[in-house]
Parts: C-alpha cells; structure tokens; sequence
C-alpha cells in the first residue's frame, strides 16, 4: 500500500517575525505549496504599459476639459504659451512649408497643389513640426519639475497643476496652430509658384487663378480645424508622458520620455493623415 507524500511548511508567526514550529500539510494532489497561486499571479501582475498611457492621456484630456468649462483657466501663463507656440516656431514652420512646396513643383502646381497644400500637407507639416519643437519644451520642462517638488508646491499653495500647467499649454495650442497652417500654406503656395514661374516659365497669374478655381471655403476651415485638433493631441500626449494616471503632473522625468513622445506623435499624426487621405 503506498503512503501518498505529506510535505513541511513553515508558518510565519505574527508575533515575534521567527517561524513557528513545524506544520503537517497534506499535498497529495497537487504537490504545492498551501499559498494561493492564483493571489501570487494576481500581485505579480501589472497592466500593459501601452493602457497606462492611453488611460493616463485620456484622464489628463478629461481633466483639461472639465476646468476649461468651468473657466478655471491662468490667463497669464496661457498668454506665455501662446507666444512660444505662435511666434517663435513661426520661422521653422514657414520654412519648412516653403521648402516642402517647392520640392512639389515639379509634380504639380496650381489647383492640384492646392488642394493638396489645404487639406493634408499644411496641417501635418505644421503638426510635425510644432510637435518636434514644442512637444519635447513641454515635456522636458514639466519632466524637471517634480525634481525640485515644484508641483508639491503648487499644491502647497493652493493651485491646481492641471490648471496651471497642462491647460495653457493645450488651449495656446490650439490657438497657434490654425494660424501656422494658415501660414504655411499661404508660403508653399508662394515658394510653388515663384519656382514655377523662374524654371519652368509658368505664369504666376495662371498658378494663382487655376488655385482660385480649385479652392473652395471649407477646405481651409478644414485644415484649421484638423491643425487644431492636432494641436490638442501634441500638447496632451506631451504633458501626459508615459505615466499612469495616477502619476500625471507628480512624477514627469523619465529619460525615456522624449523618445517615446516622438515616436507616439508622428506616428499618430502618420495616421491620421492617412485615414483622411483614404476617407
């Protein structure tokens, strides 16, 4: 007759810390300790880090939204923004539109080039370059605040960071891309016909006039408001980082943060442009 095995576990006394005596278990089935496997699994596990960060952005945007209705909104702070995302990324924005239309040229210019210029290239291009110039500003200087317990002050203080730090940022964006499309396309047009007319003897006049004709209202309303949604997205994502929610504005440093937000930005900007080129 077999005897089944019977195995020695030590119990932990709550209390002095040293284990008790020995303790008699039956384990005939399974050969394993008297310990849940199932409540070990569930400690050991940790949600994917890709839901941490589309839980953490959509928190933060729900958060940007609600005090924005209530009007809880630091003028001053989003006036400084706006400057940073406006006037000073004007230069690269208008730089690289005039370069990108005069590369187009040589495939197309008049109408075609601008339906193309207003309803996808202006809005990307901008986007990509704002969120390249302006993303990581945003991250890397909410990244060194909590080094030097700058939010814990504002909490301190009486301040709510989301207010004072996350709003601005997203409504100064929101405002400044439009007009840097708006801008963009007005110098790749420019640029695409100033090429057209000095290589390839195409009249401006007829460049312009063909656009005139192919243009209508709504595709320039459309890029403004696909630039701003862009805009929202850029300033979102880079305030937001890859933190959990529950870590949003407290702990931003991270070193893998820029590398992250970059390829997160233009891959989402990448398809976006491609779900409305195939709509």
């Amino acid at each position: 007759m077999l005897v089944p095995p019977t195995r020695l576990f030590a119990t932990a006394n709550t209390d002095h810390g040293w284990p008790a005596a020995p303790m008699l278990e039956e384990d005939i089935n399974t050969g394993k300790e008297p310990n849940s496997v199932a409540g070990t699994l569930l400690r050991k596990w940790s949600p994917p880090s890709y839901l941490c960060r589309g839980f953490s952005i959509v928190t933060l945007a729900g958060q940007v939204i609600i005090r924005t209705l209530k009007g809880k909104i630091h003028w001053r702070n989003t006036l400084q923004q706006l400057e940073r995302v406006g006037p000073k990324s004007v230069s690269v924005c208008l730089l690289t539109s005039a370069f990108v239309g005069m590369a187009f040229t040589n495939r197309s210019v008049g109408g075609v080039l601008a339906l193309a210029f207003s309803r996808e290239l202006s809005p990307v291009i901008t986007s990509i370059v704002v969120a390249g110039r302006i993303g990581s500003a945003f991250a890397a200087k909410l990244g060194t605040m909590p080094v030097s317990e700058q939010t814990d002050t504002l909490r301190v203080l009486g301040a709510e960071p989301v207010d004072y730090l996350v709003t601005p940022r997203v409504i100064a964006s929101c405002i400044a891309l439009p007009f840097l499309t708006l801008l963009c396309f007005t110098v790749g047009m420019a640029s695409s016909a100033q090429i057209a007319d000095s290589v390839y003897g195409i009249s401006i006049n007829l460049i312009f006039d063909s656009a005139q004709r192919a243009l209508k209202s709504w595709d320039i309303i459309s890029a403004m408001i696909e630039s701003q949604v862009f805009g929202a997205i850029i300033s979102i994502v880079s305030c937001a980082g890859e933190l959990p929610p529950w870590e949003v504005l407290k702990v931003l440093g991270s070193l893998q943060l820029r590398l992250w937000l970059s390829h997160f930005l233009v891959s989402l900007l990448l398809t976006l442009h491609y779900l409305t080129v195939a709509s």
